[in-house]
């Protein structure tokens, strides 16, 4: 009896495993990317996903001007994000060096380095990233409907600080608009709305 319960347990955390890491079809992928981006960006937008083999590419070609990112099926949660595509070039710098292996910090200081060098160019005009989170159990993958989603939004602005933008550093009350990273390559207003 004691074989049997082993055996069922390693066979469950088996599926439960590959269950994990299934990837979903590309068009699962492109609507779960699109929850992310407002209502006008969302037939026209870019959108980057995995293959089955678990590499990250676009699934879609755009024709407007947004960029949206279907959520990792190896992570916790649900994670989607739609941004202007001026942010590209900043966004994919990143995800280099995130596949080198490179953290948060030094991928911060390489990137800063490089825009201040003229490397990496940033977008002259504000900016904007919609992130859209929610857990895996709200979310139904056959429909790619997410339950009780949270969406936030950040607007990069290059270099603006507290006293160039009138934004305090950090949020006074739920759903205040903030700065965050002020004064480097990566400032942007934090608007992280209120939860119910």
């Amino acid at each position: 009896m004691r074989k049997t319960f082993f055996s069922l347990a390693i066979i469950f955390t088996a599926y439960q495993s590959i269950a994990q890491s299934i990837i979903p079809a590309a068009d699962l992928q492109i609507k779960t990317a699109i929850l992310a981006a407002p209502a006008d960006k969302k037939d026209g937008a870019m959108v980057y996903g995995y293959t089955e083999d678990g590499s990250f590419r676009v699934l879609r070609k755009g024709n407007n001007d947004f960029v949206c990112i279907s959520d990792d099926p190896k992570k916790e949660g649900i994670s989607v994000s739609c941004y202007h595509k001026e942010l590209e070039p900043f966004m994919e710098r990143g995800r280099v060096l995130a596949r080198e292996g490179k953290n948060q910090k030094e991928i911060f200081d390489i990137r800063e380095a490089e825009v201040k060098g003229g490397k990496l160019v940033m977008p002259k005009q504000p900016s904007t990233l919609f992130a859209l989170s929610g857990t895996k159990d709200n979310f139904d993958i056959a429909t790619a409907v997410l339950k009780d989603g949270y969406l936030r939004y950040v607007v990069y602005i290059p270099y603006a600080t507290s006293e160039s933008t009138g934004l305090p550093l950090k949020p006074d009350v739920p759903g205040m608009p903030w700065i965050m990273d002020p004064g480097t390559h990566r400032a942007h207003i934090m608007i992280n709305p209120a939860k119910p």
